[in-house]
């Protein structure tokens, strides 16, 4: 079963009103507790590399782990590009196999943004491949993503038609208070849910995306700090509100730092509790396993898309 793109995935999705999980990847252990998880589950699913993880881990290392994934799974698997910041990066990623890329050009004028993004969808589109624009921009900090809250903005619902209409885009994320990274806020979490209503209403059936969407689960934050860390004032988005989200024009959710708490606390977790373990396969083993029950748990309970691969 080869790679596919997020046509007929985000179509479902929006038909049904439930959510696709977009989960950040960076090596072999993540990515076999996310396919796992959803081979559990049956969901449909879209694994998204970032930029940072490309440099991490390599292109071609990725592709190939990934491409495992689709032979040993049987699922529909998208392959995707996080926030890619060029167009030359986006090249890239559509010649080296992957089915779907962002290009992020929301730190531009709207002119350039349409430019930018009007590019990369007339050469992905030549190939088969899908494309997620942006417009507005999140505040937090996460990989190469970081935009202070002075800088940040929310999506102006009056912008949405031209920028789908004379890009092209596939999709289009959204800013609506969500934010990248675990210190989302620092009073109560809102999200603008008049803003996607009234985006909604604008492109009706068009997938849109939320990024920043981790809800910083309570039980790996206290792990991270009983064993050393320090994310006291982390806080993220609850879950309740994704579930909102989903249940509207949300078509595709981004989670990379949910993964990231539950596989640095048990890892953490497991050398306080084995300190002569040495071997990679003991403490990967358990970060892998707690991956897999936090994306099901996403699966289920936030993006409600088990049962719909």
């Amino acid at each position: 079963m080869p790679l596919v793109n997020s046509t007929e995935m985000f179509k479902k999705a929006y038909k049904e009103g439930y959510a696709v999980g977009a989960f950040n990847v960076n090596n072999m252990e993540i990515i076999q507790g996310i396919v796992e998880a959803a081979q559990i589950e049956n969901a449909p699913l879209i694994l998204q590399v970032s930029a940072g993880a490309r440099r991490y881990a390599n292109h071609t290392y990725l592709i190939k782990l990934i491409e495992a994934a689709v032979e040993t799974s049987g699922l529909d698997i998208v392959v995707h590009l996080d926030h890619g910041p060029d167009f030359e990066t986006c090249k890239s990623c559509i010649d080296g196999g992957f089915t779907s890329v962002m290009i992020d050009g929301s730190h531009l004028p709207f002119e350039e943004n349409i430019k930018l993004t009007k590019q990369v969808v007339d050469y992905a589109h030549d190939r088969g491949v899908t494309v997620e624009g942006e417009l507005g921009r999140l505040a937090g900090v996460e990989d190469d993503i970081k935009v202070s809250q002075e800088d940040s903005s929310y999506t102006r619902p009056e912008e949405v038609e031209e920028f789908v209409a004379r890009t092209g885009v596939d999709s289009l994320a959204i800013a609506i208070g969500t934010s990248h990274g675990a210190f989302k806020f620092t009073g109560e979490p809102k999200l603008r849910f008049d803003i996607l209503e009234e985006v909604g209403r604008r492109l009706p059936n068009f997938p849109i995306v939320l990024h920043g969407a981790s809800s910083v689960v309570p039980e790996y934050v206290d792990m991270i700090n009983e064993f050393g860390g320090k994310l006291d004032n982390a806080k993220g988005v609850p879950e309740e509100m994704l579930r909102k989200a989903a249940s509207m024009a949300v078509c595709k959710i981004n989670i990379d730092s949910d993964l990231r708490l539950a596989f640095t606390g048990t890892i953490r977790k497991h050398f306080a509790e084995h300190p002569e373990h040495f071997d990679p396969r003991q403490y990967l083993s358990e970060a892998r396993t707690a991956l897999r029950d936090m994306v099901r748990h996403k699966i289920v309970n936030v993006l409600g898309c088990n049962n719909k691969a």
